[in-house]
């Protein structure tokens, strides 16, 4: 009966033990993992975003850049993390949908390795050139691509990066060639487009904001259903030309597989609470992001999706990963 008796308090600690570890999180700094170089689209929004967010939490949420491999060091790093909710991943869908239908040795599974959060914002796409490339708009790159096709080149972060897949989505739309120079990550190809190296490609906002104002890099249009709130003036790509065309990337927060439902709905709450802040909302939405601010079960739902359509998508291009 002793031991007995000493078997049924151990268990009654453990479960009581259970929900209050869950109540009294966070108890010490979070780490936000983000397998993407710092200033990309995904890094800008998850630091604003964490600010808010530790406030809400009551401890620090310290952002942690991982880049490499187009993101696979840092995404493999928060696959094998510890599901105790000390440790969050930042991610944009490159990395969720393009990456693992690209390489077999992606090395996790962006359904089975993590569990949702919550998508943070939709990130507004802009097709810019170089002002040497002589066009002021779509319908001039068009006519000049039609000219010479395979003549005019495009820069990317890598093969199947989102300015990869977006510019194979718009030769499909447009039946015109255009030359694909791949760089290892968006900062390099954005610089080489700034400085005119390569006169083309798609980007996500803000990265290109400053430098079309300045005039370095010219606009030719906004991927979005709608005109870019960042530059109203601006067509979208289907009113100039390309009806029905529409690209658009997202920005999220993961948490590995296996942290604790009740962790994930806390973590999910301050993430919404953030994104619901006037200020918060207003600084994102002044550098051309749309906030979305979902539950777990919609964005996984939304996850599963994109997956699946970008497998698709991937197949019939014929696009491979990088030689």
């Amino acid at each position: 009966m002793r031991n007995f008796a000493a078997v049924a308090c151990a268990v009654i600690s453990i479960l009581a033990a259970t929900p209050v570890s869950a109540q009294t999180y966070p108890e010490r700094p979070i780490r936000m993992l983000m397998p993407l170089a710092a200033g990309s689209a995904v890094d800008v929004v998850a630091r604003i975003v964490a600010e808010k967010m530790a406030e809400r939490l009551g401890q620090g949420i310290v952002v942690e850049n991982q880049p490499g491999a187009a993101g696979l060091i840092g995404m493999r790093a928060g696959a094998k993390a510890e599901p105790d909710g000390y440790t969050i991943i930042a991610v944009n869908d490159s990395v969720m949908t393009m990456l693992p239908n690209l390489r077999d040795d992606a090395g996790y599974d962006p359904l089975r390795d993590f569990v949702a959060i919550t998508q943070l914002v939709r990130i507004n796409w802009a097709l810019v050139a170089h002002p040497s490339l002589g066009v002021s708009d779509l319908a001039g790159l068009l006519a000049k691509s039609r000219a010479s096709p395979d003549a005019i080149a495009f820069a990317s972060g890598g093969n199947g990066s989102p300015q990869h897949v977006a510019m194979e989505l718009l030769m499909q739309s447009a039946g015109v060639r255009l030359r694909h120079v791949s760089y290892r990550g968006v900062t390099a190809a954005l610089n080489d487009v700034i400085s005119g190296h390569v006169p083309l490609m798609f980007a996500g906002l803000p990265m290109p904001n400053e430098f079309v104002r300045a005039g370095t890099l010219k606009l030719l249009g906004s991927a979005g259903v709608t005109r870019s709130a960042v530059f109203p003036d601006a067509p979208t790509l289907a009113e100039g030309g390309l009806a029905g065309f529409s690209f658009y990337t997202w920005g999220a927060l993961l948490a590995p597989a296996g942290t604790p439902p009740a962790i994930v709905a806390r973590l999910n709450a301050a993430a919404v609470a953030a994104l619901a802040d006037p200020a918060v909302r207003g600084r994102l939405e002044a550098l051309g992001y749309s906030v979305v601010a979902n539950s777990p079960a919609e964005f996984g739902a939304a996850l599963a999706g994109d997956l699946a359509r970008m497998r698709a998508f991937i197949q019939a291009a014929h696009i491979g990963p990088e030689p």
